[in-house]
């Protein structure tokens, strides 16, 4: 927002320069980001009046015009196309210095001499660029400096608002905050109620009320609207940023810079019937004022008459019931709309403007009469005209709530580390606008209408020390006892998973919780995601319910940029909606493609397959150990391969999936080679077992060999879970070290290779102990899976 200082220096005038009182307000979190001059530096300019524009004798672009400057009379050559007689403009007389250090000095244009300058907006310093004489009003005061008359003499103070202090959004809502900083008061505008001149009023229905639960409304009759916009009020609103349209349109601009409350003006005789206020009908048409014409959707709310649409509420009004040349009866609006109801609308039009800008960040819910009561006072005394009654229409129930705050005197000194006496910390909410009342060990406060940021204790705590200057706190090093966490032995942290994921060549990935919901269907067809009620893009409006949507996105975004070898992980929550709510579980996931080791002249070209990243997710359930009680299942994914799938599950519990992107995801994605995927419940990973310490046998360990011959689905890991169990106590190691498909083995069966190692700690096994328990291995496998020992 960019407002006049001297504007607000009339509501309130604190003994500070320009330049502390910006530092001031910075301080204070409304930051500043400029501070620009109204005008140019330069002098001897005043208002003149052109008394005679005569033709130049030899050029035909030129006039030589006579000038009055209130004490003398002086030639002066010009080359404007506005330049006329009784037109009253900015003369630069011989002395004057004009922005640049122009220097005017007494000349001869074309052989006609020339004793001064008529001067441009632009050639003052105020704009960029004009195209012609800066036109002045007719009683301009003929003699006075144009740098007294305009008021030059001011800054435009640009802040940077945040979202949460949309009451900051006018020189009222600015006055206030100069005000409590400085400990003075608001001088503003007294502002009464008009007598009704007529009972003509235009009945209001609030088809929305929780969107628009008050509107007020006045007709006022037999507006000139050809009246002229007083100066003052130009130049303000040109210091605002906002740009002069007519009177009335500039009445209701003037308000909203004032006081906060953006309004409009209908002209009354295109209107049919009385005010509803209600949602448009899909695909209801609307020219707005600048212009365009849009295709309304059911959720955006509309000011219409009986017959049709006349403005998008709270953004910007229709072009068919526009304020014109001809208008002679306005009909003034002042609303309160839900921020909520408002939250995004604009934008998802292509459209931001001044209205929907505050609308959005919440207005003062009791403001509306009193800015129609300005607007209307505003008319009256530059157009004239006739009011009649305010009309109100309120939905109560629908209106914002003020809940009482408990502030406790301990938490002011807990969190800001200081003590302030009680009677300052009333001083400061008082000033606030924020009704306090003394209870045991605190107060009771009421935030007044215009807070919306103000809705808990620690709000009211921030405001206490925002006031108080966070320069006027102490240095102090903050102390506190710290206590360790307990941390379980069995199982590790985050931060060491990740550590274990980077050392085998992973990279951390950070991507968005908000996807795509067409994307993610692919991945998670059997949940209906949570919607976004305000979402950045239609590309980023569901809450995820899976990382591999944002990772596989990452995949892409690499290969395009010629990436041949990718692995990435992330840990984050995925948001699964349940019958008792939303249920935020934190996750592992990961995705790779590529060959097995990066490119060197050393390292195997080998691509990535299934195993290769279960060999990774096994090293994790080893980092847990916690390996036996994890088990891959051979499964079925809507979003992997249907042979390359498996389930991890517990005894317990489901824990995730691993496998390879199905082959139709990854051509309809635009993805090149086999991609793989795993994601893991990061709350559901067992706890593992503790290492326990022993003694080391001095004894040798045996080791057989055997080969089996079992089906080939039959699963190589429940073969060697009962060997292990059938091997007896003093078995060291089972593990599988070749599987053979072909000639020599039966159609529909795998020769399976397991070596088994036993230790004794206490003496030599011998080898008929051994051969028994090679037997007991055989004769469990042969009963439990029918396998047997191969030729």
């Amino acid at each position: 927002m960019q407002f006049s200082e001297k504007w607000l220096r009339e509501w309130i005038n604190p003994a500070l320069d320009t330049e502390a009182l910006g530092h001031q307000l910075t301080m204070a979190g409304l930051e500043v980001d400029e501070i620009a001059p109204v005008a140019s530096a330069f002098t001897g300019v005043l208002v003149g009046e052109v008394l005679d524009v005569a033709p130049h004798p030899d050029a035909d672009k030129l006039r030589v015009t006579k000038v009055n400057t209130g004490t003398e009379t002086l030639q002066i050559v010009c080359g404007a196309a506005n330049v006329r007689p009784g037109l009253r403009v900015p003369v630069a007389t011989i002395g004057a210095v004009l922005p640049g250090d122009f220097r005017i000095k007494p000349a001869k244009l074309r052989g006609v001499e020339s004793f001064g300058m008529l001067c441009s907006a632009a050639e003052l310093g105020m704009v960029d660029r004009a195209d012609g004489l800066m036109e002045l009003p007719a009683d301009a005061p003929v003699g006075t400096s144009i740098r007294d008359y305009l008021q030059l003499d001011d800054s435009v103070i640009e802040l940077g608002i945040t979202p949460n202090r949309g009451d900051c959004l006018s020189i009222r809502g600015l006055a206030r905050e100069a005000a409590v900083l400085n400990r003075l008061d608001v001088q503003g505008p007294t502002i009464l109620p008009h007598k009704s001149v007529h009972a003509d009023s235009l009945g209001v229905v609030l088809k929305a009320p929780e969107a628009c639960p008050l509107y007020a409304g006045r007709i006022i009759r037999n507006v000139n609207v050809r009246a002229e916009t007083p100066l003052w009020m130009a130049e303000r609103l040109r210091r605002g940023g906002v740009r002069a349209i007519n009177p009335v349109v500039d009445v209701t601009n003037y308000v909203l810079l004032e006081l906060g409350q953006p309004m409009h003006a209908f002209d009354l005789a295109k209107l049919s019937g009385g005010i509803v206020v209600r949602h448009a009908e899909e695909e209801e048409l609307l020219e707005l004022l600048d212009g365009q014409t849009v295709k309304l959707r059911a959720d955006t709310l509309v000011i219409a008459d009986s017959e049709k649409a006349l403005a998008m509420a709270g953004i910007m009004g229709g072009q068919g019931s526009a304020v014109g040349d001809d208008t002679r009866d306005i009909f003034l609006e002042s609303a309160f709309f839900a921020p909520l109801a408002l939250a995004g609308r604009a934008r998802s039009y292509g459209l931001h403007t001044d209205s929907s800008h505050r609308f959005e960040r919440g207005v003062d819910f009791a403001g509306q009469v009193e800015a129609i009561e300005r607007a209307t006072a505003l008319v009256l005394e530059i157009c004239g005209g006739e009011p009649g009654p305010v009309t109100l229409a309120v939905a109560g129930e629908h209106l914002p709530v003020r809940a009482p705050i408990t502030l406790r005197e301990a938490r002011i000194d807990q969190l800001l580390g200081i003590t302030l006496p009680a009677a300052d910390i009333e001083d400061i909410l008082t000033r606030l606008g924020i009704s306090v009342t003394r209870i045991e060990g605190g107060w009771q406060a009421m935030p007044p209408s215009w807070r919306f940021d103000i809705a808990i204790e620690v709000d009211l705590i921030e405001e206490v020390a925002r006031v108080h200057g966070y320069n006027n706190f102490p240095k102090a090093v903050p102390q506190a006892s710290l206590r360790l966490t307990p941390q379980s032995e069995t199982r590790p942290s985050e931060p060491r998973i990740k550590r274990l994921l980077v050392d085998m060549g992973w990279q951390e990935a950070i991507t968005m919780s908000f996807v795509e919901p067409g994307l993610l269907a692919r991945f998670d067809p059997g949940t209906t995601p949570l919607a976004l009620a305000n979402p950045i893009s239609a590309d980023l409006s569901v809450m995820r319910t899976t990382l591999w949507a944002g990772l596989v996105k990452a995949v892409l975004f690499n290969q395009n940029r010629q990436q041949s070898r990718v692995r990435l992980f992330e840990t984050g929550l995925r948001f699964v909606p349940g019958s008792e709510g939303l249920v935020q579980e934190r996750m592992l996931a990961g995705v790779a493609y590529g060959t097995v080791l990066p490119e060197l002249w050393a390292n195997s070209k080998k691509p990535l397959d299934f195993f290769d990243i279960k060999g990774n997710i096994e090293s994790l359930f080893a980092l847990l150990n916690a390996s036996d009680r994890v088990a891959f299942k051979a499964a079925q994914h809507p979003a992997l391969h249907p042979g390359q799938t498996a389930e991890i599950v517990t005894e317990e519990r489901h824990l995730g999936w691993m496998g390879r992107l199905h082959p139709r995801l990854e051509s309809d994605l635009g993805l090149a080679g086999p991609v793989y995927l795993f994601e893991i419940s990061l709350e559901g990973l067992p706890a593992g077992a503790l290492p326990l310490a022993g003694e080391l046998s001095r004894f040798p360990e045996v080791r057989r060999d055997i080969a089996l011959v079992a089906d080939r689905k039959l699963p190589a890991a429940e073969v060697l879970a009962v060997a292990a169990q059938a091997a007896g106590a003093e078995l060291r190691d089972c593990r599988l070290f070749d599987v053979y498909e072909g000639q020599g083995v039966v159609e529909g069966c795998r020769s399976l290779a397991i070596g088994l190692v036993w230790q004794h700690p206490e003496r030599t096994l011998q080898e008929e102990e051994v051969q028994n328990r090679v037997d007991a291995v055989l004769n469990e496998l042969k009963t439990r899976f029918g396998v047997t020992l191969r030729d």
